[in-house]
């Protein structure tokens, strides 16, 4: 059996909040459960009255009780039927809370500029901008985007528009005009706010040219209003400060629905327009809620952290943390600016107790050799969440040798799709090198084989086989659920099929070998992108690596796509090397036929490297909506390489 590289002690056991939430199930419920398999196989054999017992727990701000905790059956089913609830209500009035003058945001930027609302000035500008909304003529219903970094104003307006019942959406300012039109044209907002600019690795863009091509370009835009980046002269045009008022009384609160939409958020869109995917209120609050307290055991007064923008659904899951009493730190810029130690004395100067990162930047610190431990006095951090992509179990490993040996490292996964995860960390069970802990409380989770058959041991299908709260409402202008269905119904009936291809192990850790519409087929042989690239961590030359199928009639080549460190260069040498280490670690058939040397690989604007659109491109396949890659130019190298 493995050794686990970390296992919590007694009292983090005792004093992690799944454990009180055990015990006081057990002492309404009657039951014993004696271990998170019991806890886990309770919370979906009785999933409705688990997540009941789970909204009283949490004290969340029902302002009317559900008559129905769970109705109908994917992807139809609905929640809470006859509750309503507020969003913001919850984030802004925490009942943990105990002093509003606690920090609620910390935001800071690349030149360690550092601003802090408290939780009373956090309501104060909410306030303001529901005002604000209201003399723009924003009702509920109404979408508001943003087109704005990880600013504490992109917080405000989000709970500006959930309290009344707006609906929001958001990108970040360097996605440019033909993204961000991608996006925002397919959902009529009635208002943007557009930031004028923003830095990233020490250089200013300036971006009031896309707002103001934005506003001309979407029918719907009746308000635009900017947030200045510069001192430059904004006279003429409605900046953030002008459209909010001086002053404004405590926010008030709709009572909305359970299943209100809350949030509209965006797939990649490297296979057609991105799928705008509307997310209700309540399932996002409450699914947010347990991952956070639960599985990531936030208390009142953590200071969490995680690097992302607001393109990405992990910010909508970082705000959600204020529900905790938590404080939220917002970092805009790069995470390697002006080093990739950067991210670990912020994490010192402010006592950061949950470092939430990618495994890419995981990946760049070990490969750079940085030591984060010999950089920052690291105490007060509690937990790392990874997530983006697969861990490698090298990244597994550096994190304790490098950066704390007592630390409770997270892998998560899951994805805008459900804006939440379906497995993730459990800070009372053991860490196991290259597995993520387990499946979430409330997610039937199972690996299907091609049969439809649940599998354990061996690479499936990840499926969920029951309702989620954070399941999608639908997709935007899909009123009869027909693309929702073909998207993730259409495989298994009445089962969701996420699209990727995992492995549930004996003890209910979950191995994750990449997205299974990527996978490999040569020979007829199905194989997880990840079990090639995991035979090339201990080669300290190759630093990343991306596997393709190339079609040769019948059959199917793995192409290699990797990126050396610095000053070398693939030889027939290397070549060898490489296919031994992927022969010996994984067999001869994951051994690719060709393999090139790159500078980088194609990412989405979320730093997913893009396996579909390189294997599209290789097979002379048209590659569409370029504005979707966050660096197109690498798409353009692999042409000339293959060119010759």
């Amino acid at each position: 059996m493995a050794k686990p590289l970390w296992t919590p002690t007694e009292a983090r056991v005792a004093g992690a909040n799944i454990t009180s939430f055990t015990r006081a199930l057990e002492a309404r419920s009657g039951r014993n459960l004696p271990g998170y398999a019991a806890l886990h196989a309770w919370s979906v054999e009785s999933i409705a009255a688990f997540w009941q017992f789970y909204a009283d727990y949490a004290r969340l701000p029902f302002t009317a009780p559900p008559q129905r905790i769970m109705e109908g059956p994917m992807p139809h089913t609905r929640w809470f039927a006859g509750a309503t609830i507020n969003y913001a209500q919850a984030l802004l009035y925490p009942p943990a809370l105990v002093d509003a003058a606690q920090p609620a945001l910390i935001a800071v930027d690349e030149s360690e500029a550092e601003q802090r609302l408290s939780y009373a000035e956090l309501r104060q500008a909410v306030g303001r901008c529901i005002v604000a909304l209201e003399r723009s003529g924003v009702t509920a219903g109404d979408r508001v985007a943003a087109l704005v970094g990880n600013v504490p104003e992109a917080v405000v307006l989000l709970l500006a528009c959930a309290a009344k019942g707006a609906i929001f959406s958001s990108c970040s300012p360097d996605f440019g005009f033909e993204a961000a039109t991608a996006r925002f044209g397919q959902i009529a907002p009635k208002l943007l706010l557009a930031a004028t600019g923003y830095r990233y690795q020490g250089k200013t863009y300036h971006t009031i040219d896309t707002a103001l091509q934005l506003k001309a370009a979407i029918p719907s835009l009746s308000t635009l209003v900017l947030l200045p980046y510069d001192e430059l002269d904004y006279s003429g045009r409605l900046t953030w400060q002008a459209w909010l008022p001086n002053e404004a009384p405590e926010p008030s609160f709709a009572p909305l629905p359970f299943d209100h939409p809350l949030c509209i958020v965006y797939s990649s869109g490297t296979t057609g327009l991105p799928k705008a995917l509307v997310h209700r209120a309540g399932g996002v609050l409450l699914t947010h809620h347990k991952e956070h307290f639960l599985h990531c055991d936030i208390k009142a007064g953590d200071i969490v952290f995680y690097y992302t923008t607001t393109g990405w659904m992990m910010w909508n899951w970082l705000v959600s943390a204020l529900a905790q009493a938590a404080t939220l730190v917002l970092y805009e810029g790069s995470p390697g600016q002006p080093d990739l130690g950067a991210l670990w004395r912020l994490a010192e100067r402010l006592g950061i107790t949950l470092f939430g990162t990618s495994a890419r930047f995981i990946h760049s610190c070990q490969a750079a050799g940085l030591i984060p431990k010999a950089l920052a006095d690291l105490t007060a951090l509690k937990t790392i969440t990874s997530t983006g992509s697969p861990l490698s179990n090298v990244g597994f490993r550096w994190v304790y040798q490098a950066v704390k040996d007592d630390v409770h490292l997270a892998s998560i996964s899951g994805g805008t799709d459900i804006v939440s995860c379906f497995m993730l960390g459990n800070p009372t069970l053991p860490v196991y090198t290259g597995e993520i802990q387990c499946a979430g409380l409330g997610v039937d989770l199972a690996a299907f084989d091609e049969a439809g058959r649940p599998v354990v041991g061996q690479p499936g299908e990840l499926v969920c086989r029951q309702p989620l709260p954070s399941m999608p409402l639908g997709f935007w202008h899909d009123s009869d659920g027909s693309r929702l269905r073909q998207t993730y119904f259409e495989h298994y009936p009445d089962v969701w099929r996420h699209g990727d291809l995992i492995e549930i192990t004996p003890r209910g850790g979950v191995i994750v070998y990449g997205r299974s519409d990527a996978t490999l087929n040569p020979g007829g042989v199905r194989i997880g992108t990840a079990e090639v690239y995991r035979p090339l961590e201990p080669l300290p030359e190759v630093l990343e690596a991306l596997a393709v199928g190339k079609k040769e009639g019948h059959d199917e080549a793995i192409w290699l796509f990797v990126v050396l460190a610095a000053g070398l260069t693939l030889d027939e040498t290397l070549v060898s090397r490489i296919k031994a280490a992927i022969r010996h670690g994984a067999s001869p058939r994951h051994v690719p036929k060709r393999i090139f040397q790159v500078s980088q690989l194609p990412r989405t604007r979320s730093g997913k490297t893009m396996e579909l659109t390189v294997a599209r491109l290789i097979n002379g396949q048209v590659v569409a909506n370029r504005e979707a890659i966050a660096n197109p130019e690498a798409l353009e190298e692999i042409m000339q390489v293959l060119r010759g």
